[in-house]
C-alpha cells in the first residue's frame, strides 16, 4: 500500500470512528438539546462521505485488475455485487434513512447505522480474505464437525426433554425449549438459568459438556491448521515474488529456485536503518530485492541496489562483519541464514559458485582500488 493509500485508510477509519461514536452518544437519554443537532450533523456528514466513497469506488471499478477484460458496465456490476460492494451499499443506507425520516424523531435508526457501518471494518482486515479461503479449503472437515455438533445438540435436547419434562415442564416441556439448554451446555457457556435436576438429566449434561469441549477443540484445531497452511502458502508466494527480482536467482531453473525459496526470509526496512554492524558475528547474508543500502567502511562507502547482495564475506570466511550496512531508502531484503547457506552450498552449488565469484571479484577490486570497499 502506498502513502496515499495509508492516508486514505487513516481518514476512513477516523470518519468511521466519529460516526460510530456519534451514534453511540445519541442513544444516551438526558443529553442537552444542542447535542442532538451536533450529533445529527456528524452522522449526516459521515453518511455523505461514505456515499461519495461508494460512488467513486463504483466508477473506478473498471481500473481494478480483478475485472480486466470486462466492459466498464460489467466491471461495475461485478464490483457492486462483491462483498466490498455490498458492504459499501449498506453503509450508504443511512443517507436514505436521513432523507426520508428524521433522526430527531427518535434513535430507532441508530443501531442499524452501527451494524451497517461496523461492517466496513472488514475492508481493512486482510485476514478476512484469509479466513474465507481457509473455510473454503477446509469446508469438508468443517462440515463434518458441524454435523457432529448438530447430532449431539439434538440428541441432548431430546434426552433432556424426556428426562426433565415432568419435573420442569416450563423449560423442558418440548424439544425446542430444551435446545436452549443444550446449546448453552454444549458451547460450555453455562448460564445456569436452566439446570437439569434428575440424575439422568445431570448425566446427560455431563456428557454434553465433555462433548462440547471435544467439538470446540476439533473446530479450533482445524481452523488453526488451515490458517497455518494458508499463511505458509502466502509467505511462499511473497518470497517467490521477491526472489524473482534478484537477477542471480532469476537465472536459476524453476526447480532450483523453488528449493531456495523455502530457505529465504523477507525483511522490510525503512530508510536509515542499520542492517548489520562492523565486527558483529556474521550469521547471515542479504540479497537486495528492492531499494538501496550503503556499505560503510572507514576508507569510504559504496551503494548497492536491487539485485546486489552483501554479507557473503562473513559466511565464506567465517569472520566478523567487515562493514556497517545502512538502508538509504525503503528496502526489501532476502535473508539467508548461515545454517541454510551451508545447506544450499551442498544442494545448489551453482548459486554458491556465483556468490564466490562475486566475492573474489570484490576482493580483487579492493586490492586494486583502495578507495572502493568490500561488502561485509
Amino acid at each position: 500500500m502506498g502513502r496515499g493509500g495509508r492516508r486514505w485508510r487513516v481518514l476512513h477509519l477516523t470518519v468511521l470512528a466519529a460516526g460510530l461514536l456519534a451514534i453511540a452518544i445519541s442513544s444516551i437519554d438526558g443529553l442537552p438539546i444542542w447535542t442532538d443537532d451536533v450529533l445529527t450533523a456528524i452522522v449526516v456528514l459521515v453518511a455523505v462521505v461514505f456515499f461519495g466513497e461508494y460512488l467513486v469506488r463504483l466508477w473506478a471499478a473498471p481500473e481494478s485488475n480483478r475485472f480486466a477484460g470486462l466492459s466498464d458496465g460489467m466491471a461495475r456490476l461485478r464490483w457492486a455485487l462483491s462483498i466490498n460492494g455490498l458492504i459499501g451499499l449498506l453503509a450508504v443506507f443511512p443517507v436514505l434513512a436521513i432523507t426520508f425520516s428524521s433522526i430527531h424523531a427518535g434513535n430507532e435508526w441508530a443501531p442499524i447505522f452501527c451494524v451497517f457501518w461496523i461492517l466496513k471494518l472488514s475492508v481493512h482486515a486482510p485476514a478476512m480474505t484469509t479466513l474465507a479461503r481457509v473455510i473454503a479449503n477446509e469446508r469438508a472437515t468443517l462440515a463434518s464437525v458441524v454435523i457432529i455438533f448438530v447430532m449431539v445438540l439434538v440428541t441432548a435436547a431430546a434426552l433432556a426433554h424426556m428426562l426433565e419434562r415432568e419435573l420442569q415442564p416450563k423449560v423442558f416441556g418440548n424439544i425446542p425449549e430444551s435446545l436452549w439448554w443444550a446449546v448453552v451446555t454444549l458451547t460450555t457457556t453455562g448460564y445456569g438459568d436452566v439446570v437439569p435436576k434428575t440424575v439422568g438429566g445431570r448425566m446427560v449434561g455431563s456428557l454434553v459438556m465433555v462433548s462440547g469441549i471435544v467439538v470446540l477443540a476439533l473446530l479450533t484445531g482445524i481452523l488453526a491448521t488451515g490458517f497455518s497452511e494458508e499463511e505458509r502458502r502466502r509467505e511462499y508466494l511473497r518470497v517467490w515474488d521477491q526472489v524473482t527480482r534478484v537477477p542471480m536467482f532469476a537465472e536459476l531453473g524453476t526447480v532450483t529456485l523453488s528449493e531456495i525459496v523455502s530457505k529465504l526470509r523477507v525483511r522490510h526496512y525503512p530508510p536509515r536503518i542499520v542492517v548489520v554492524r562492523r565486527d558483529e558475528p556474521g550469521d547471515s547474508m542479504f540479497f537486495i530485492s528492492e531499494g538501496e543500502v550503503e556499505v560503510r567502511l572507514p576508507r569510504g562507502s559504496v551503494a548497492l541496489r536491487q539485485g546486489g547482495f552483501f554479507g557473503e564475506m562473513a559466511l565464506l570466511d567465517r569472520l566478523p562483519r567487515s562493514a556497517t550496512v545502512v538502508t538509504t531508502q525503503p528496502t526489501t531484503l532476502l535473508v539467508l541464514y548461515a545454517s541454510d547457506f551451508y545447506e544450499v552450498a551442498a544442494n545448489i552449488p551453482s548459486l554458491v559458485e556465483a556468490v564466490e565469484r562475486e566475492a573474489r571479484r570484490r576482493r580483487a577490486e579492493n586490492q586494486g582500488a583502495p578507495a572502493k570497499v568490500e561488502t561485509p
